[in-house]
Formats: structure tokens, C-alpha cells, sequence
């Protein structure tokens, strides 16, 4: 993956994300957290694992990021937006974030089982795919956030 630098909004994002995988770990979530970000920097949608609250599969942080931005855009096309997230997008993330249009992904940790976005597949620039090729921002403070997914781990094993 090439070596693209975070912007210092995306990199705030980050911090913002990282909070949201906190809230998500308190409440027994696997802690991951999401923003959507318009071009101006301000946050359309966040969101948090809540899997387990909902109860709903879907409920993954980016789904429930991006749910949020469409409701605050009335568009299901977010096609200038970034989305900002502490995890490497699984399958089902990147076919919602490449569906929604989002045009550039920034995460933290990378998910050597399940991620989509350059470690397993690499959904989200498959030009296979009919949609446009997001840029691809892996390991933007990818320690952190895979420190919050080793604590909570380690707790309940």
C-alpha cells in the first residue's frame, strides 16, 4: 500500500474514532469506532461496534458511520466524504463504504483475519468491482488502536 499521509483533520478523526472504540469497549463492544467526514472536516456520522446492543450483525462501526451521514446529507452517496476508522474494513464494510461512493478511507490497525482494504482482500481498490477505486490510508495510529483491541481481547480470554 502506498504511503499516503493522514491530514491533520483525518488524524484528529482518529483521535475522535479512538473514543468511540473506547465507548464501544465499555459497553462489552469490540472496540472499534468510525467517522465520516465532509470535505470541510466536520463530522456528518460516527458510529460504534454495537453488535451486540442491537442485536444486529450489521452493526459495525462503519456501517453505522455511514448510516448516520447519509441521514445528515439526505444522500445515500457520500462521493466527497472520508470515512475514518480504528479497523481495517471487513468484507462487508468495504462493499458498504465502495456502495455509499466514499472516495478516500483512512484506518488505524490492520485486521490480519478478516480486513478488506490490503491485509486478507482488498476489496476496496479492486478494479474489478463497478464502482470507483478509493483511496486507501492503512496505519494512522494503527499502535493505539490496536492497543484497545488487545486489552479487550486479553480481558475476556
Amino acid at each position: 500500500m502506498p504511503t499516503i499521509p493522514a491530514s491533520a483533520e483525518e488524524l484528529e478523526a482518529m483521535r475522535a474514532a479512538l473514543a468511540e472504540a473506547r465507548a464501544a469497549a465499555a459497553a462489552g463492544e469490540i472496540p472499534v469506532g468510525a467517522l465520516v467526514l465532509a470535505p470541510d472536516g466536520a463530522v456528518l456520522g460516527r458510529g460504534h461496534n454495537a453488535r451486540e446492543a442491537t442485536p444486529d450483525p450489521t452493526a459495525h462501526a462503519e456501517i453505522l458511520a455511514l448510516r448516520a451521514a447519509a441521514r445528515a446529507t439526505g444522500d445515500r452517496m457520500l462521493g466527497d466524504c472520508a470515512l475514518v476508522v480504528t479497523l481495517e474494513p471487513c468484507a462487508m464494510c468495504a462493499g458498504a463504504i465502495l456502495a455509499a461512493r466514499v472516495p478516500r478511507v483512512v484506518f488505524g490497525a490492520w485486521d490480519e483475519k478478516a480486513g478488506a482494504a490490503g491485509s486478507v482482500y482488498d476489496l476496496l481498490r479492486d478494479g474489478r468491482l463497478p464502482h470507483a477505486v478509493p483511496e486507501v490510508i492503512g496505519g494512522v495510529l494503527a499502535e493505539e488502536s490496536a492497543a484497545l483491541l488487545e486489552e479487550f481481547f486479553r480481558e475476556r480470554r
